[in-house]
């Protein structure tokens, strides 16, 4: 059974990019449509692969709880004041930023 090429629109494209605020061109809209295109036709090969008896795996290094102790180290930590000493901007001690959502839509 051949995959059928799964095809990506400009409008997708489009998509995509207003999703991830990326101004882009006409001619990198078409360059992506043909690219994702045939990225997600290169991956789906994966759903002809046949894989009855082989067992799901989540990580393949055999290493299992590795963590580390949860300290605080003080010697390594900046005060508020120290945090704060190269901020454009800041508000009663904490950091001020822009918005960035747009709430119209």
């Amino acid at each position: 059974m051949t995959a059928k090429k799964p095809e990506i629109s400009l409008s997708d494209v489009e998509k995509v990019a207003k999703l991830a605020n990326l101004p882009l061109s006409a001619e990198q809209k078409k360059h992506l449509a043909v690219t994702f295109s045939t990225t997600i036709a290169y991956v789906s090969q994966v759903q002809q692969l046949n894989t009855v008896g082989v067992i799901e795996t989540s990580q393949v290094t055999g290493l299992t709880n590795v963590l580390r102790e949860d300290k605080v180290e003080e010697n390594r930590m900046f005060s508020q004041e120290q945090a704060l000493a190269n901020a454009k901007r800041t508000h009663k001690g904490f950091f001020a930023v822009k918005a960035i959502f747009d709430l119209e839509e």
